[in-house]
């Protein structure tokens, strides 16, 4: 199992425990990590799975596609490390993840 600590606006951490493979929206739904609305269920389509990436992971990510760039352009607050965490995928490159979450995602 791979790890993922879940960071919220207060300061609250979540760690979550998941698969190679899942998605950070995924495991944040399935960890009830309540700052993850996540309304389209990992379709990229709506940006309420919007997290930022602590910046120590960034150069881990694959950068975001054209669709998800265009999503990214919708959300609040967004910034530099700003990323669906349903298009963000688990691999054993990624364990220990830190994901921080927005004050809102509307």
């Amino acid at each position: 199992m791979l790890k993922i600590s879940f960071i919220g606006n207060d300061g609250s951490t979540i760690e979550a425990s998941v698969e190679d493979g899942q998605s950070v929206m995924s495991a944040a739904v399935s960890n009830g990590v309540d700052a993850i609305a996540a309304e389209c269920g990992g379709a990229c389509a709506c940006g309420t799975c919007h997290c930022y990436i602590d910046e120590d992971w960034l150069d881990r990510l694959s950068p975001p596609d054209d669709f998800e760039e265009a999503m990214l352009e919708c959300v609040s607050n967004p910034t530099p490390q700003s990323r669906l965490s349903c298009q963000v995928k688990m691999s054993a490159a990624l364990d220990g993840l830190v994901v921080r979450l927005p004050p809102s995602q509307y």
